[in-house]
């Protein structure tokens, strides 16, 4: 009996009704807080509700003309974790008398066009698999930008990542993740078989050989010289992270996992004793409720507690928007907007948002698991990694889980370097769940795109056993 095959459907109808509902939940809660905290409908209120409207379906379009077959689920969800937290910035503005979000707006317009001029621009994912290393010194430039006298920002908040543009700053830490992602992925695809070659198999374990651990070193250093010298715990976390996944899903060898773990936890407990900023950290997280500790200045914790006071009083409905003190918390529009969020949206409302978050990772593994290219299958494994990584480190420190680090929650909190990155992010992922759900006969064929292989040759044939191991590593995960 010969199999029935079903053709792809592009489902931009199920993305257009779904970007309604998302809308309508930030533009919702944006009106909730202008009632909650008595203040009038001014044209900011329809202003801001008419540009993210036009954005958003700008998107769509760009997605139905250049992207048909994209995952129709992941545009409505960052579109509805944008409008929570530009809600809730604007929540915070109006009780400290701050402009964060005005500036929170301008950086989502700019996102959103850079977003488009991805999906215009690329016309496939697997073009980016010629600036592997080109990629890789982008990103080396990206990291030292910050220290370059002149440019950088200086310290600021106890970490050095910023560049200073006009008056204005910039974070090229954030974008750095994309780049550090491209090269893993093309090195991985092309250096796969090699890595994979035997070593050493100690009981159930199979080692790999000295050699082949270069690159895991060199991620391994690049984490600790960005904890060293720009004092980012969270960033050098992030970076060594994404690249333990993906060598994961580029080899579905356990013994990497190890090997990182080792790695990670000789380097955080030798950072803890030779660095105090890393020291008051962890300190700050195992005694949070001393006295102390909760005033000490700097590394106190302080922070932490009045965000889980926040949390405790909003209960499991919440406060309601607007009728909270979040604004008593530092930094609660930034790193601790996930503490704000809870003590006003109450645990149901915080977990919903957990959901959204984990829904967006899973499409990105869909993806990945859907493309038919192993540079692709890392590339989307790694990118939808960073977003959840970033998710847990930032979670996890508010809720006290872990040591508390600097990352941005993705959509949500301000800052427009973490809203641009992440939402070029978003436009790879949709070219890659592009390609992953379009007809094969139509997948386009550019002859610049150098063929898919397992080997450090650039050879000129791909075979299908050279996707059977990051499809199962991705499945694992």
């Amino acid at each position: 009996m010969s199999q029935i095959e079903t053709v792809p459907k592009p489902r931009r109808l199920v993305e257009f009704f779904l970007l309604i509902l998302a809308l309508g939940i930030g533009v919702f809660a944006n009106a909730l807080v202008n009632i909650n905290m008595q203040k009038p409908f001014d044209s900011d209120f329809y202003v801001q509700a008419g540009v993210m409207t036009v954005l958003a379906f700008a998107m769509h379009i760009s997605l139905h003309i250049r992207a048909k077959y994209a995952d129709p689920v992941i545009l409505p969800i960052v579109v509805a974790l944008n409008g929570i937290g530009l809600a809730m910035i604007h929540r915070l503005d109006i009780a400290s008398g701050d402009n964060a979000g005005q500036r929170q707006w301008v950086w989502t317009s700019v996102a959103v066009v850079c977003s488009m001029l991805v999906i215009w621009l690329l016309r496939d994912h697997r073009i980016l698999r010629r600036f592997t290393y080109i990629s890789l010194i982008v990103s080396g430039l990206l990291l030292i930008m910050p220290l370059v006298p002149g440019l950088g920002a200086g310290d600021i908040n106890g970490a050095s990542v910023w560049v200073k543009i006009g008056s204005s700053s910039f974070q090229p830490g954030e974008i750095a993740k994309i780049t550090l992602a491209i090269f893993f992925a093309g090195y991985l695809s092309s250096n796969r078989d090699l890595i994979m070659l035997a070593g050493r198999k100690v009981g159930r374990l199979q080692l790999p050989r000295v050699r082949d651990l270069g690159p895991m070193i060199i991620a391994w250093l690049a984490s600790i010289g960005v904890l060293i010298f720009q004092h980012d715990l969270g960033s050098s976390v992030l970076f060594f992270g994404l690249f333990m996944v993906m060598i994961y899903v580029a080899t579905s060898r356990i013994s990497w996992v190890v090997i990182g773990l080792v790695l990670l936890v000789v380097g955080g407990l030798v950072s803890a004793k030779v660095f105090t900023h890393v020291g008051l950290r962890i300190d700050s997280w195992w005694n949070a409720f001393n006295p102390d500790v909760f005033v000490r200045s700097p590394g106190g914790s302080g922070q932490i507690v009045q965000g889980l006071f926040g949390m405790a009083n909003g209960g499991m409905l919440g406060t309601g928007l607007g009728l909270g003190r979040p604004d008593i918390v530092p930094f609660s529009n930034s790193d601790m907007i996930v503490a704000a969020l809870g003590e006003e949206l109450g645990m149901v409302g915080l977990f919903a948002i957990v959901l959204l978050y984990l829904l967006l990772v899973t499409r990105g593994f869909r993806a990945a698991l859907g493309t038919r290219d192993s540079f692709g299958k890392l590339l989307a494994c790694g990118l939808a990694f960073a977003i959840a990584l970033q998710c847990f480190v930032i979670i996890g420190g508010v809720t006290r889980l872990i040591p508390l680090t600097g990352l941005t929650t993705p959509f949500m909190a301000a800052g427009g370097s973490s809203l641009l990155a992440n939402w070029i992010i978003v436009a790879l992922l949709l070219k890659i769940s592009d390609a992953a759900r379009r007809p094969a006969n139509t997948v386009p064929e550019p002859d610049s795109i150098a063929p898919d292989t397992g080997t450090g040759n650039g050879g000129a044939t791909a075979t299908n056993n050279s996707f059977n191991n990051p499809t199962q590593a991705v499945k694992a995960l």
